[in-house]
């Protein structure tokens, strides 16, 4: 399938492919510290003395890297993208809310994976962060008591700066990645070099037999641990809209994709012919000179890959805000030149504490394995249903789709099934945030609908209204006022109360709805709408993309420069009136469940001012109370 080009997407060029192995595939990039130990551990006590279990977990893991990241991710999946961008939301937002039980259940669903990306992104810096500094314990056990609060300290100094911003160490990520890429390649190929027969692995025979010979419950437990090579593969079409298609994928098939191969297969190797450095195989693997500048290297590194989860969340919580799947954050912009670069203070604290409790809880990363995968292989399989859906949407043959997407689908469901038994180990913990995410986002999307419905029931209509004031004839106040309304029809709430406290209106008033669309961005010529209902009367609709920052002031600027306020207005002397709803859950009107609709109420009341979000000025603002029951 083929996706929309989007005449915003990245051009290609050697820089964003350097760029995308920092941002892209740091996680996947530090896979090996853990990877193949874990699967290794959980083929059990005799697997690293028998080259046949040896070389059957190496011939697993290569060709899970082969069929889920290089095929289906970077072949299949970042085909189905929203006008260049990619990722969960963005198949949401090509599939459209819809309406009916398929709508509903289709938004559940991918709210879920977005969700299960946040329940990810707290295991992943702890997991890679405490595998790196773990390799102190190898040459110097008695440093293991500090190996979980230095990790705890490295985390913590990484989510305070997230405040300053990121550019300037943004921009030395892809160079440090790709010595890293490099470093982990040679290391695996001279492993290769002294026992090339683990090079059998290549055969994919190996891996069947391996899994067919194993007792069913080893098989499932190494399936499980394997799958830990593969995470973080889903961030190619999470940032293709930073970098763009033909830049990531080269970025992974003519650097990451051979410097893990050759790394764990050089693991492998090293197994062959010592069993006994089962115990941290990627660090046994390093001659003793190196080792601990490469520990050092390694913490670089797992903090780059951890850099690239906080700012995937950031994006993801302004993709959802736009999309109606989350209520109103503070988000600030961290650089003027890089649009990507924000911080959305809540989430960074949130993903801290989520992240603290994954290091202090479970204190190693081979315990934090049995939490890891879980989230991620159910956010694989919700994708290519999704990407699957989207096929059909855009016209691809059902037989053909059935069969690809089929296809990977059951691959998929083998992995979540595998790491399934990792429920009681600490599965349990990503999965449980991602369900309180889940139920949160739920709650808000169905709270709005039920604010809405509220809403255009007590608004008054456009004829009514215009009667009205005829009627009356109100005092008329000199100047331009702006009413800000969630609707594109009907009269604002604001409005409404404005008129029946003072008996007065505007002379000129210009009606402003925020509207947030389903692609990434929208073109400035079709930002703003400007509909007249009357010649001091005028509705103006401003679309947003849901990568885009809500700007009105800036937009009202453009509009007035283009002739579209017809007259000319100055916008730093126009008042913006704005309703402050209280939200008043009630057992009298049916919506949801009591408990939600008091939930909903308080994100209501907790999320950011209208006037904040879209960024109008503090001076500007009037702000009129309303009462609303759901």
């Amino acid at each position: 399938m083929t996706g929309t080009a989007s005449a915003t997407a990245p051009r290609f060029s050697p820089g964003l492919s350097l760029a995308a192995l920092g941002v892209v595939y740091g996680d996947i990039g530090t896979s090996p510290l853990y990877a193949f130990s874990e699967a290794i551990k959980a083929s059990g006590p005799d697997g690293a003395s028998s080259p046949t279990i040896v070389v059957g977990v190496i011939s697993l893991i290569f060709w899970a890297l082969i069929l889920i990241v290089s095929l289906k991710y970077s072949i299949l999946i970042m085909r189905a993208d929203n006008r260049g961008e990619g990722g969960i939301v963005a198949l949401l937002a090509i599939l459209g809310g819809g309406g009916g039980r398929y709508g509903v259940l289709l938004l559940i669903v991918g709210l879920v994976g977005a969700a299960l990306l946040y329940g990810d992104g707290a295991i992943t810096p702890a997991i890679s962060v405490l595998s790196a500094i773990e390799g102190l314990e190898v040459d110097a056990p008695s440093l293991t008591p500090l190996v979980v609060p230095l990790t705890v300290v490295i985390l913590l100094a990484l989510f305070m700066v997230q405040r300053y911003g990121t550019g300037f160490i943004g921009r030395m990520f892809g160079p440090i990645m790709l010595l890293w890429f490099i470093a982990i390649g040679l290391l695996g190929a001279a492993g290769v070099w002294h026992d090339p027969a683990i090079l059998a692995a290549l055969n994919p025979y190996e891996a069947l037999r391996f899994l067919v010979e194993a007792n069913p419950a080893v098989s499932f437990a190494v399936l499980g641990a394997a799958f830990l090579a593969v995470t973080g593969g889903e961030a190619m079409y999470a940032d293709m809209g930073h970098f763009g298609r033909n830049p990531i994928r080269l970025a992974w098939f003519a650097v990451a994709l051979p410097a893990l191969v050759l790394n764990y297969f050089g693991q492998g190797a090293l197994l062959l012919s010592d069993p006994t450095a089962a115990s941290n195989p990627f660090y046994k693997l390093v001659p003793g000179w190196l080792h601990y500048p490469l520990v050092a290297f390694a913490t670089a590194a797992t903090v780059i890959a951890s850099q690239a989860i906080i700012s995937g969340a950031f994006s993801l919580a302004r993709q959802s805000i736009q999309l109606g799947f989350l209520p109103r954050l503070t988000i600030k912009q961290t650089a003027n030149d890089e649009f990507g670069q924000i911080y959305v203070p809540l989430v960074n604290w949130l993903l801290c504490a989520a992240t603290m409790v994954a290091v202090v809880g479970f204190e190693s990363s081979a315990a934090l394995a049995g939490a890891y995968g879980i989230a991620v292989s159910l956010l694989m399989a919700i994708t290519t249903l999704l990407a699957a859906l989207v096929a059909r949407q855009w016209g691809y043959n059902l037989l053909l789709v059935i069969l690809v997407n089929g296809a990977f689908f059951i691959v998929d469901l083998v992995f979540v099934s595998a790491n399934a038994i990792k429920l009681i180990e600490g599965g349990w913990y990503p999965l449980l945030l991602a369900a309180a995410l889940a139920m949160l986002m739920l709650t808000w999307r169905r709270g709005q609908i039920l604010l809405e419905a509220a809403r255009k029931h007590i608004r008054a209509e456009e004829a009514e209204f215009f009667a009205r004031i005829d009627a009356e004839k109100p005092v008329r106040l000199p100047g331009t006022a702006a009413f800000m309304s969630s609707a594109t029809s009907g009269m604002p709430l604001a409005l409404s109360v404005f008129m029946r406290h003072t008996h007065a209106l505007p002379e000129n008033v210009l009606l402003v709805t925020v509207k947030g669309a389903e692609v990434p961005r929208i073109h400035p010529k079709d930002r703003v709408e400007v509909i007249a209902l009357r010649p001091d009367f005028h509705r103006l609709i401003l679309h947003f993309g849901f990568m885009e920052e809500p700007d009105v002031v800036r937009e009202l600027r453009h509009a007035e420069k283009r002739g579209q306020l017809h007259g000319p207005v100055d916008i730093d002397k126009v008042s913006f009136y704005i309703g402050s709803e209280t939200v008043l859950p009630s057992r009298r009107i049916a919506g949801m469940a009591r408990w939600r609709e008091a939930l909903y109420a308080m994100l209501q009341r907790n999320a950011e001012h209208s006037a904040a979000y879209f960024r109008i000025p503090a001076y500007q603002v009037v702000q009129l109370g309303v009462e609303i029951e759901i």
